[in-house]
Parts: C-alpha cells; sequence; structure tokens
C-alpha cells in the first residue's frame, strides 16, 4: 500500500512538470512578425479628373483610348456640319483636364459649330504636378506695347481692353472639384504617378500617337493639334521628334515650358516650319517676354508661317472672354490654305 502511494506521488511530479514545461515553451515561442496590409494606390489626379468625366460623359464622347500598355480618356465631338473642314487634337496644360473649363473645354464644343471635329486628350501627370497655366486674371494697369501682334479678321472687339491672362471659364465645369475654389486649383496635390523624366515623355508621346491613329481612322483631310500652357510644348516637341506629314497646323494657346525641359519654346516652336497660330494673353509680363522670344526667333529664320496673336483678358464679363478666345481660334483656321 505504501508502495502504491509513492507512484501516485511520482506520477503526480511528473504531470506538474511537463505541465510548466510545456507553459514555459509557449511563452518563450517567438512571435510571428506582423504583415503590413498593402493599400492599393491612389490614383492621380489626371486619373481622377478622366474617370469623372468618363462617368459623367456618354461613352459616345468619353472614349477609351489605348497607348502601348496603358488606357487613357479622350472626349470627342463630331462637326456639326456636312462636310467637316477637318479635326482638332487638343492637349491641355499640366494639371488640367480634358474638358478643362478654361480654353480646352470651350473650344472642343464650340469649334463642331464652325466644321472641326475635336478630340481633347487626358495627360499624364508631370512630376510635382506644376499649378494650372489658367491663372486667375490679375488687375494691374494696361500694359504698354511691346510689339506687333496679329489679330485675325474675325473677331472685332471694341469693348475688349487687356487684362491679365486668366483662360476662358466655363458654367459647366467637369472636372472633379474645381466648383469649390479657383484658389485651390493653384496648389494642386502631389501627382501619386511614379512619372520621371523619359517615362512621363514617352507616356505623353504615347498617347499623342494613340489619338492621331484615331483620328486617321476617321479619314478628316486635315488634322490640327493644339496645345494649351503645358500642352502647347508637348505638342511643338511630338512635332519637332516625328513629323508627321498629315498635321498641318499647330495651335498655341499661352504655351509654356514644362520642368526638367531645356529645350525652350522659342527655339522648339519656330524651326518647325509648319503653320503655327501661337495665342498670348497681352498684359502679363512674363508671358508678353516669352512671346516676343518666340516671335523674334522666327523672323530670325524667315518663318513661312508663324502668326502671333494676342489676346486682352475680359474679367468682367467671362462668358465674353471665353467666346473672343473661341472667335480667335476659328478666324485662324480659316485662314489657312
Amino acid at each position: 500500500m505504501f508502495r502504491h502511494h509513492r507512484l501516485r506521488i511520482c506520477l503526480c511530479v511528473l504531470a506538474i512538470a511537463s505541465t510548466d514545461l510545456g507553459a514555459s515553451e509557449v511563452e518563450s515561442a517567438p512571435e510571428a512578425p506582423a504583415v503590413p496590409a498593402e493599400r492599393p494606390a491612389l490614383p492621380s489626379r489626371s486619373e481622377s479628373m478622366a474617370a469623372e468625366l468618363a462617368r459623367q460623359l456618354p461613352s459616345t464622347e468619353a472614349l477609351r483610348l489605348q497607348a502601348e500598355d496603358e488606357a487613357f480618356v479622350a472626349l470627342w465631338r463630331p462637326a456639326n456640319v456636312a462636310e467637316p473642314k477637318g479635326l482638332v487634337i487638343l492637349l491641355p496644360g499640366a494639371g488640367e483636364s480634358a474638358d478643362w473649363p478654361r480654353g480646352i473645354g470651350p473650344l472642343r464644343r464650340g469649334l463642331p459649330d464652325y466644321g472641326w471635329h475635336t478630340l481633347s486628350v487626358s495627360l499624364p501627370d508631370s512630376p510635382g504636378l506644376l499649378p494650372p497655366a489658367t491663372p486667375e486674371p490679375e488687375r494691374e494697369l494696361p500694359a504698354e506695347e511691346d510689339g506687333p501682334s496679329e489679330t485675325p479678321a474675325a473677331d472685332s472687339d471694341p469693348q475688349a481692353t487687356p487684362n491679365e491672362a486668366g483662360y476662358l471659364p466655363e458654367e459647366t465645369a467637369t472636372a472633379p472639384n474645381e466648383s469649390t475654389s479657383e484658389a485651390v486649383q493653384a496648389e494642386p496635390a502631389p501627382s501619386t504617378e511614379p512619372d520621371q523624366g523619359p517615362q512621363l515623355v514617352e507616356r505623353i508621346d504615347g498617347r499623342i500617337d494613340a489619338a492621331l491613329a484615331h483620328a486617321r481612322a476617321l479619314q478628316p483631310g486635315l488634322i490640327v493639334l493644339l496645345g494649351q500652357g503645358t500642352g502647347g510644348y508637348w505638342a511643338a516637341r511630338y512635332l519637332q521628334q516625328l513629323a508627321p506629314e498629315d498635321v498641318r497646323h499647330l495651335l498655341l494657346i499661352q504655351p509654356r515650358q514644362p520642368e526638367g525641359q531645356e529645350e525652350p519654346l522659342a527655339q522648339l516652336v519656330p524651326a518647325l516650319k509648319l503653320a503655327t497660330g501661337d495665342f498670348f494673353y497681352q498684359n502679363g509680363t512674363a508671358a508678353r517676354a516669352e512671346a516676343r522670344a518666340r516671335l523674334n526667333a522666327s523672323r530670325r529664320i524667315q518663318h513661312p508661317a508663324y502668326h502671333q496673336v494676342g489676346l486682352p483678358a475680359l474679367i468682367d464679363d467671362r462668358e465674353s472672354e471665353q467666346q473672343q478666345l473661341l472667335r480667335r481660334v476659328r478666324g485662324w483656321l480659316d485662314k489657312q490654305p
């Protein structure tokens, strides 16, 4: 009996020891490292604006074009005449959408009434996303004459008085959050796209390639490339690098050199030697100086068809300002052979 009692004591001791050992092993086991959850990349500003346009507009107007390995949105408007004059491809500036309420939007919607198809292209964000080239007009004294500028006879507006270069506003802004405040637009959020240097240039060239391919499939006869702000620089650079024979005319609306691009517009634009309409707002000091440099460069090489058009801005009548640019661009186009 005593022997059985000792056996039970030994078994109890062994059970307690094994329990303590298992507990210590559990406590000493290293914890598995926590794996952070991957967050999906936020869309860039240009992607957000393009998606909003595609949501708001009918599928016949908001097209999805393919450039290499990425799709993008382009806005199509057919000419409202029986015999169209041609097709205008519009390139917005940095931070602007394909239906930007100043310049690009009014032109893409207005030119079809005068016989032109329009195709407005969404461009990727530039590194750091420069502010849009459409500042609110500054109230300053009229600038003194800085040199000759040509204004097509299609427009005579005796009430127009010079003022700083705001682009034409539109009562139906289509870019997201544009109705909040124009002051906010001057400080856009940084881009989330990894666009740096050559990658950005290749993506922009690819989108222009795709837009031209779509235009050629429609057989418009005449193709015009129009760029606003930094879009004017990308249009001129594309024509310089590839020189497509079926692009006959270049239109620039307050062109601006993008950050990181070394070749100035004064060397790039006049050297193209194709019919060029260079529109700028007269009483912005920097804009006047840059326009003068482009004009002088065109004179030095005796450019055969470079015409510069100085535009006054009407800060108190935005609807008239909007119509003014449309009339001047249409007048220039109608003068071309």
